[in-house]
């Protein structure tokens, strides 16, 4: 079996490929159709731990489930998650194989493609149908040369391309004809049409644009997606940019600082959609506001995170809050910073050495560039009975007396700490939050009130949105040139 491949590319980052990969994934999956998602490349600070062991992009995680698959590594065999402006750990098949900066990462490129093409490989040879997300734009004329994220990826397996673009930005006429202009004469003739995302309003009013534009171009549209608001998918990478609305008076407040090198933010997105918690992240310049609870994230920095949290003056603004009553929750990185020292002496986030934690914790952090890769699951929270599920992503071993005072019972072992006083504990499991009884007893320690409305949990919101979504692509999207460009018959959804 050699199964057909159709790739989604956007004139922009964020325009909206990896919600139409997910959202198509899930029409096709509905009609009983086999489906797998695959992006060659992905640079994202957002990953998932596969079913094999190895670490993935978020989305594909997420386009997994669209397709009612356990994520695997073949899904996105090359991961990039940045390190600094200009340099990036290079996760191949799911494991950790260089620390690159820019030009010497175009060098491995062509290592990088042989992981690419025998990934894409596997997964034709055994699905019938491949959706491909593309990274960026194609017309990153610069990154043209050995390019295995866009046409250069398509070029190679000879599949067509569907081109999104995000009206709710601006300019999308000229985002669609001027990403054309910039593509060679042969890239040209593989896109197939187009998509328009996040319109908002009458689409009557868009329809002389949409005729200009087929006409300019001699291509399709094959459809214009609405703005959905509300809709909840887990991001890339991006933080959210839809704001939430807003909440009861009485609402846990929660605040996240956003570090530089913020690593799974999507750890809050059950916060950000429970009834009763008010999230925000708070930015570089901005004082940390009074808060229930504040949540150090993941880091891809540690060090160089904690240094830059120091720097904006918010060491003293925990001190306070602390000493007044509020409670501190660490994830992963954060969870190391909290403790006595954080150590790197084979410089695995940066230059070797050693930085103070924030001291709330009796451990301290050795990091090693073996990473740790696991998914979990437990029965207890604070010592009481509730479920819990997630993954772990670290390099670094933990140590210390404060390991004898766990916040998590897993089925493996006791993970965490807690502070003496109980105000502060730390945690090495993403996605704490995900299952609602683990949300409702942590919540609960944090200072929520009893009796206020629970959240539900994630993997039921995730669904939500991707039947909403996949309704919404039906209704809006021409199917039959979707299916006639995987070389498939139109089929009904399955009931």
């Amino acid at each position: 079996m050699t199964g057909t491949t159709l790739m989604v590319q956007g004139t922009t980052s964020d325009a909206g490929k990896s919600v139409l990969v997910a959202g198509l994934a899930r029409v096709l999956h509905r009609r009983g159709l086999s489906v797998v998602p695959f992006k060659p490349q992905n640079m994202a600070l957002n990953s998932a731990v596969t079913a094999d062991g190895g670490e993935i992009g978020r989305a594909q995680a997420l386009q997994a489930a669209a397709c009612g698959l356990e994520p695997h590594t073949d899904m996105n065999p090359v991961l990039l998650k940045p390190s600094s402006d200009q340099g990036a750990q290079v996760i191949i098949h799911g494991r950790p194989a260089a620390e690159l900066d820019a030009r010497a990462y175009h060098d491995y490129k062509p290592v990088a493609r042989e992981a690419v093409l025998a990934s894409h490989g596997r997964l034709t040879a055994q699905y019938d149908h491949v959706l491909v997300e593309g990274a960026g734009s194609p017309a990153e004329i610069n990154l043209r040369a050995g390019d295995i994220a866009n046409m250069g990826f398509a070029e190679a397996v000879d599949c067509p391309v569907i081109l999104v673009a995000d009206i709710d930005r601006g300019g999308v006429f000229a985002h669609l004809v001027g990403t054309l202009a910039l593509l060679s004469e042969t890239e040209r003739a593989r896109v197939r049409g187009f998509v328009i995302n996040r319109f908002r309003g009458d689409v009557g009013l868009l329809q002389p644009g949409l005729d200009w534009l087929e006409q300019e171009t001699g291509k399709p549209v094959l459809g214009v997606i609405p703005y959905l608001h509300g809709l909840y998918l887990d991001a890339e990478d991006a933080l959210p940019r839809e704001a939430m609305p807003e909440k009861a008076a009485d609402a846990l407040k929660v605040v996240v600082p956003a570090l530089p090198r913020i690593s799974n933010h999507t750890d809050f997105d059950p916060l950000r959609l429970h009834p009763a918690v008010d999230l925000r992240f708070v930015g570089p310049g901005e004082s940390l506001q009074p808060a229930d609870l504040v949540i150090l994230p993941g880091s891809k920095a540690v060090r160089d995170d904690l240094a830059w949290l120091r720097d904006q003056g918010w060491e003293d603004a925990l001190q306070r809050h602390v000493r007044y009553g509020g409670k501190v929750l660490g994830i992963c990185g954060g969870f190391q910073m909290l403790g006595r020292t954080v150590h790197d002496p084979d410089g695995v986030e940066g230059q070797p050495g050693s930085t103070p934690g924030l001291g709330w914790l009796d451990i301290e952090t050795r990091l090693a560039p073996e990473k740790h890769l696991e998914r979990v699951g437990g029965d207890r929270v604070l010592g009481q009975a509730a479920r819990v599920e997630g993954y772990e992503i670290h390099a670094g071993v933990t140590t210390g007396s404060g390991l004898e005072r766990p916040l998590l019972q897993l089925e493996r072992g006791p993970d965490g700490a807690r502070s003496t006083d109980n105000a502060v504990a730390g945690t090495y499991v993403h996605g704490v939050f995900d299952v609602s009884e683990a949300a409702e007893a942590l919540l609960q320690w944090a200072g929520m009130r009893t009796g206020l409305e629970s959240g539900e949990d994630l993997a039921s919101a995730r669904e939500r949105g991707l039947e909403r979504l996949a309704d919404t692509l039906e209704a809006h999207v021409d199917m039959r040139c979707v299916l006639a460009l995987l070389k498939t018959e139109s089929t009904e959804p399955v009931a």
